[in-house]
């Protein structure tokens, strides 16, 4: 089971989404699809019977797509790195993914990258489209803008300290005549769990900084797991809600154990929606709390 997911916070497009991703990359499908109840909807404001969460697979790596209302609005400090074998892969992809979209580098030749653009589609969501080698085929990538710039190498030796098999695998200071400060990292790779991640400083005025619309799941084993994340992950207390926290650089976090998810997909509605009222009231998840409203007549 992959321990951390990408989970991208959509108004209502999440199927239409995940159906755009799966069509244009390999090894790649629909899971599940979970829909709103009358508890989750009354909590949340969605229709009843509409999409909840999709549960997809691109390139063999899960992903999860929430449909959550316009709350919370993708920016590129979360974007994700496609590493691809040709300069006609990176076309093709960009073909497909740049109907509506916002242009944030135009696809060219960069020093380095023989083909390379970086786009926001039309749904918001930002992808780097990169002709060269990398560890993961999608590679979540955290750009540390405004008060978080200079923090990139804080924050990989911080996650990688909460994380176990996690390692900082490469990281490349700006050279001074790129107009960055001392120590802001031009390029970084780490992993978390065996996952790869990409990490990055800029100075520039950017208008934007980490939103929950990409949060990364961590799915936990048991309540000792969820007590430890949570504990080093959580830093405003206001954020915490339904097993979501916000960590010391404002990127988002479900804490979930597994046995939640089976619990809401249990084949009797009853014990699905004991389980939903019970984690729509709680802040860090109790899986004993859980147990007792699944076994509730």
């Amino acid at each position: 089971m992959q321990k951390i997911i990408p989970y991208l916070w959509f108004d209502s497009e999440a199927e239409e989404a995940a159906e755009l991703y799966i069509s244009i990359f390999n090894n790649s499908r629909i899971k599940d699809i979970m829909r709103y109840g009358r508890e989750s909807s009354e909590a949340s404001g969605q229709p009843e019977g509409s999409v909840l969460t999709v549960e997809f697979e691109l390139e063999g790596m899960d992903f999860g797509g929430l449909n959550g209302g316009p709350i919370f609005k993708f920016t590129p400090a979360i974007s994700l790195m496609v590493g691809c074998d040709s300069a006609d892969e990176v076309d093709r992809l960009y073909n497909a993914l740049s109907e509506k979209c916002t242009v944030l580098m135009p696809l060219d030749k960069y020093p380095f990258s023989e083909r390379y653009a970086w786009i926001n589609d039309r749904f918001g969501v930002s992808w780097q489209l990169y002709m060269g080698k990398t560890k993961q085929k999608i590679t979540p990538t955290l750009m540390f803008v405004g008060g978080n710039y200079l923090k990139a190498e804080e924050a990989m030796k911080y996650y990688t300290s909460v994380f176990k098999r996690s390692k900082i695998d490469a990281m490349m200071p700006y050279e001074k005549v790129a107009g960055e400060k001392d120590g802001a990292i031009m390029h970084a790779d780490f992993s978390l769990e065996g996952e790869h991640f990409m990490a990055m400083d800029s100075g520039f005025d950017h208008k934007f900084n980490f939103t929950p619309a990409i949060s990364f799941l961590v799915n936990c084993k048991d309540q000792k797991e969820v007590d430890h994340f949570w504990e080093k992950l959580s830093a405003v207390p206001e954020a915490e809600q339904c097993g979501w926290v916000q960590d010391k650089y404002g990127i988002s976090w479900q804490i979930a154990p597994t046995i939640l998810d089976e619990m809401l997909k249990d084949k009797d509605p009853n014990k699905a929606r004991n389980v939903m009222i019970a984690m729509l009231q709680m802040k860090k998840i109790d899986i004993k709390e859980l147990k007792l409203a699944y076994d509730r007549e």
